[in-house]
């Protein structure tokens, strides 16, 4: 099944509707990729609010679409893990370490937003005057 990836603004939103195979996952990941540079966009939102269950395979796929956006200068944030979700993921020791997750889209949104303008204050060049 093929996960539709929207542009809005800046960002790119993947919204996953239900269970997808590895196969479904891995074309997942190499779309989102491939859009990120195609679109120069400056954060990935990947909503799995429809999702109730998550496998060693999809978190690990999760978690590497969050680096390889990283590393393509865009951030990534996850959306909408359920409780159920959470849970089992913590008991099986499955851990999306070092990628971002809120509750929500808007939270999503607003953290996306927050974070790119950090980074832009980061590499935004300082004029002399600015230095102290």
């Amino acid at each position: 099944m093929e996960v539709p990836i929207l542009r809005q603004g800046q960002y790119l939103i993947a919204s996953i509707q239900s269970a997808l195979t590895d196969a479904d996952l891995s074309h997942l990941r190499e779309a989102l990729i491939a859009q990120v540079g195609r679109s120069r966009c400056r954060g990935v939102i990947v909503d799995v609010t429809a999702l109730d269950v998550m496998d060693s395979f999809a978190v690990r796929t999760l978690r590497d679409i969050a680096h390889m956006a990283r590393l393509r200068g865009a951030e990534t944030v996850i959306v909408g893990i359920q409780p159920d979700v959470a849970f089992a993921m913590v008991q099986l020791g499955l851990t999306l370490k070092g990628v971002a997750t809120v509750l929500d889209l808007e939270e999503g949104l607003a953290f996306l937003t927050r974070r790119t303008e950090e980074r832009y204050r980061e590499t935004k060049p300082r004029r002399p005057s600015d230095r102290g």
